[in-house]
């Protein structure tokens, strides 16, 4: 009896415990689904913030973006108003030109009536001045053989460094000299590499020999009795290259041009008169050039050789020809002059002669 009583109240005492086992079991898996689910629902709130969050700063960034287009566009139309006020501004100051310039058309459309008028009674007057005009025809046609006349003697004095440059040609030739001359200028273009050593500025024997043929032939024609009127310069000239720093070059070029005039000054006795031989020394210069004006190739690189030359030129006498052309245009306007006159002051002595013009 009191083994099976203690038994019992063990067993009792057992089942209890178990059940608050159980319970409390029960208990924490409640808790812990309970915790599971706070801990779920807060990490959907997060999410939920978190999205939230970038929505508000993407409708933020939009809001933003919006207002500076806004401010964009309210500038642009500021700027099209202010645009707007000015056309219209200038729409007003045209209005009120063109409405101007309406009244001044009306004006000068009264003027052109008033014009038109004098014109008519100025058809009589300009058929009369034409039966004038006809009488002076005759006048013009002999003016016009005087203006003939006279321009036949510009047409000779401007051939004269034509027919000068010819007769060059024609007496090298005719010498048997190969020597090129410049048909535009007279020039003939002699090669230094012939007159003088490299870098020296005295003739070699070749080039006193040249020199022996071409000058003569050059200045004998030049002091011709026909061209030595109009002949106010001979000019020689040195190049050097274009080598070598520029002073050196222009002594270079002096010293060979002032050779080849020392050669003509001894050598003008051999061919010269006196009296031509003192022209010839009143006209003479000698000039360097240094590398100024070098000569170039067909590619439009500077050819050194060639460039190293003397050039023989001369100048007329260009003022006193100028003043001679000068000379016969004045007695040209001269001529006609009187005619003008005549008839400025017959349109003048007319009544109607300001209406007509």
């Amino acid at each position: 009896m009191d083994d099976s009583s203690g038994h019992n109240v063990w067993r009792s005492y057992s089942d209890m415990m178990s059940g608050l086992l159980l319970l409390f079991i029960l208990i924490m898996a409640v808790c812990l689904l309970q915790a599971q689910k706070n801990y779920t629902e807060k990490l959907a709130e997060q999410a939920l913030a978190s999205q939230t969050q970038n929505q508000l700063e993407e409708s933020q960034n939009t809001v933003a973006q919006q207002e500076s287009e806004l401010a964009d566009t309210k500038a642009q139309l500021d700027e099209q108003a202010s645009q707007l006020n000015e056309q219209q501004d200038q729409l007003a100051r045209q209005t009120s030109a063109l409405e101007k310039l309406q009244k001044e058309l009306e004006s000068k459309q009264v003027t052109l009536s008033e014009r038109e008028s004098e014109l008519n009674a100025s058809q009589s007057l300009i058929a009369q001045q034409e039966s004038e005009l006809a009488s002076s025809q005759a006048q013009l046609d002999e003016a016009n053989d005087l203006m003939e006349q006279q321009q036949a003697r510009i047409d000779q004095i401007i051939g004269v460094k034509a027919n000068l440059i010819s007769a060059l040609s024609t007496e090298f030739k005719n010498n048997n000299i190969n020597v090129a001359i410049d048909e535009q200028t007279g020039a003939i273009s002699l090669d230094a590499s012939v007159l003088f050593d490299f870098n020296e500025s005295v003739l070699t024997d070749a080039g006193k020999k040249a020199l022996d043929q071409i000058l003569p032939t050059y200045c004998s024609v030049l002091l011709s009795e026909e061209y030595a009127g109009y002949i106010a310069e001979i000019i020689i000239d040195g190049y050097a290259d274009t080598t070598g720093d520029y002073i050196t070059n222009l002594q270079l070029s002096q010293d060979r041009a002032y050779a080849v005039a020392q050669y003509l000054y001894d050598l003008r006795g051999s061919f010269l008169s006196s009296e031509k031989g003192d022209a010839l020394l009143s006209m003479l210069t000698a000039n360097g050039k240094s590398s100024s004006n070098p000569i170039m190739n067909e590619d439009g690189t500077v050819n050194d050789d060639a460039s190293r030359r003397v050039e023989v030129k001369f100048r007329l006498k260009d003022e006193e020809m100028l003043e001679e052309l000068q000379q016969l245009i004045n007695e040209s306007q001269t001529g006609t002059q009187t005619s003008t006159n005549s008839e400025t002051a017959e349109t003048a002595a007319s009544p109607d002669a300001d209406s007509a013009s």
